[in-house]
């Protein structure tokens, strides 16, 4: 948040069970690009849900570029899990 407006959202899927996470956008307003809010946001999820294996099924040339950089890699089909319902 800055001066109380939200300023990005990284969206994910996590499965305690499996401790497998998937990582499916991350957005981050224009102004704030390039000032490592991203790096900083997916350090704090990796932080809350420590000992997970991360993927991405983001896709624009941003996330791919701060996905890469974070070492969290693409997914080329979806993840399956017994334990969390499939996205709508």
């Amino acid at each position: 948040m800055h001066e109380r407006q939200v300023v990005g959202q990284v969206r994910y899927r996590f499965c305690p069970a499996c401790t497998r996470g998937v990582i499916t956008a991350i957005t981050i307003s224009d102004p704030f690009h390039d000032t490592g809010l991203g790096t900083r946001a997916l350090s704090h999820l990796r932080a809350r849900h420590p000992g997970t294996t991360w993927h991405s099924t983001a896709r624009t040339e941003a996330e791919d570029d701060l996905l890469l950089r974070m070492r969290i890699p693409a997914l080329t089909s979806p993840l399956s899990c017994p334990h969390t319902p499939a996205p709508a």
